[in-house]
């Protein structure tokens, strides 16, 4: 449109007016006829402008449409994919994290922290997901209840590996590393006889394995906390009065 514009300005004595009218009649093809050249020149240069003109409108709106077309698509991929967050962490998750705090001996350290309140912001949800990148999120095996966490990832073991199937978890390599680190600890626990008689040494293992989980799940937990505080007001209410970090929690409202 530059180049055609001032080409005509040139060749064909127009106005800057009816330069760049004159191009954009020509590259859309829409072509009124009013206004044509009158020099050789003038047609050569009509005839370029044609030639690139056209095709280059024409890759502009369609790429324009593309990505008009991808960004609706990754849309709707990503309510998929926070809705298998959500169903992952009412059936899942957030029970999980209550066994896992059990085993936190410095839990007081961050939970004060982790109360997340209605009146949170997104610099807030940052400042905290910030603070717990750094937390150590130790984990001492003989504090929480390891009998009934395996217990209960035996339970859910159909229901991660259906999870798992979900072909949208391709769009979330994080909630992916996280089942992984889960079904690690499920099959570790899994393959004990009696977790009351073990060396030492396993326990330490079994304590690598659980803090692994544990720094994932609190990580997406915030996440998925601050995509419900933005976008589902109803959600995020109840997952308030159920917070794992919360010794007081009850899912009553009571106020």
């Amino acid at each position: 449109m530059l180049l055609g514009t001032v080409g005509f300005m040139l060749v064909e004595g127009l106005s800057p007016v009816d330069a760049f009218y004159f191009s954009l009649v020509t590259v859309t093809t829409v072509g009124y006829g009013d206004i044509h050249p009158a020099t050789q020149p003038g047609k050569l240069l009509a005839v370029a402008l044609i030639i690139c003109g056209v095709g280059t409108f024409l890759g502009v709106v369609a790429n324009a449409t593309e990505m008009l077309l991808n960004r609706r698509e990754r849309q709707y991929r990503m309510q998929k994919l926070h809705m298998v967050t959500g169903i992952f962490f009412g059936e899942v998750g957030t029970r999980l994290l209550e066994y896992l705090v059990g085993f936190d001996p410095h839990i007081d350290q961050i939970e004060n922290d982790l109360i997340v309140t209605g009146d949170w912001t997104d610099r807030e949800f940052s400042k905290v997901t910030h603070r717990i990148k750094a937390y150590d999120h130790n984990v001492y095996i003989h504090k929480g209840e390891l009998e009934a966490l395996r217990s209960f990832l035996e339970e859910k073991s159909s229901f991660l590996l259906r999870l798992l199937e979900n072909p949208v978890l391709l769009e979330h390599e994080h909630l992916t590393e996280l089942l992984r680190a889960v079904f690690h600890v499920r099959e570790e626990l899994l393959h004990r006889n009696d977790l009351n008689k073990l060396p030492d040494t396993d326990y330490a293992h079994l304590a690598g394995d659980l803090k692994r989980a544990y720094a994932l799940l609190i990580d997406e937990w915030l996440e998925y906390m601050r995509y419900l505080k933005g976008h589902y007001p109803y959600l995020f209410s109840l997952a308030m009065r159920t917070n794992p970090f919360n010794p007081d929690m009850s899912p009553i409202v009571k106020v």
